[in-house]
């Protein structure tokens, strides 16, 4: 972490897990549901996609080269991200999500950073993310360290008609399909 910013997340009493202690899931997928209905409208058809991608993930570990940071203030959940191996040397980030309670202090942005980072360092090509029109917070995290627009779809199975919008990080030069 940046020093300044490790400080803060230090000072608010969150520290970040690379393993999933018994419950954490459970916890994870309890925020997320909730806030995303409160902040998004989404319904709980969202919720069970978000519980699937994360319970795959601790099944099937993400690839060879997956990852997730859990971040944690005392035995709360409050914040994460998954890296999961795609092909074509790829990889996907995924359940971005920081709890309301600790919004402000920079977390989102620190977590797409190290994901983004781990990524470079872990030889992948290219990192991509799925996310929805209106998460303005995020979209502006992922447009600041480098995501570019490259697809967009409708999607109405989560309460209400949202616009997925694919966003990809090039990281060396890909070839000619």
């Amino acid at each position: 972490m940046a020093s300044a910013l490790s400080a803060r997340l230090l000072a608010a009493g969150i520290r970040i897990e690379h393993e999933f202690a018994a419950g954490d899931l459970g916890k994870l997928v309890l925020i997320h549901g909730i806030q995303n209905a409160r902040d998004y409208g989404f319904n709980a058809v969202h919720e069970a996609y978000c519980a699937r991608i994360a319970g795959d993930y601790l099944i099937d570990g993400g690839g060879a080269r997956g990852r997730f940071w859990l971040a944690k203030r005392g035995d709360d959940v409050v914040g994460s991200v998954l890296i999961i191996e795609t092909p074509d040397n790829r990889a996907q980030l995924r359940i971005l999500f920081v709890d309301d309670a600790v919004r402000g202090l920079g977390l989102g942005r620190w977590l797409v950073e190290d994901a983004v980072r781990y990524c470079r360092e872990a030889g992948f090509d290219a990192l991509f993310l799925w996310t929805v029109e209106g998460l303005e917070r995020a979209l502006a995290v992922y447009r600041a360290v480098g995501f570019e627009l490259a697809e967009t779809k409708h999607n109405d199975d989560w309460g209400r008609r949202s616009t997925e919008l694919r966003y990809e990080l090039t990281f060396k030069a890909m070839p000619a399909r």
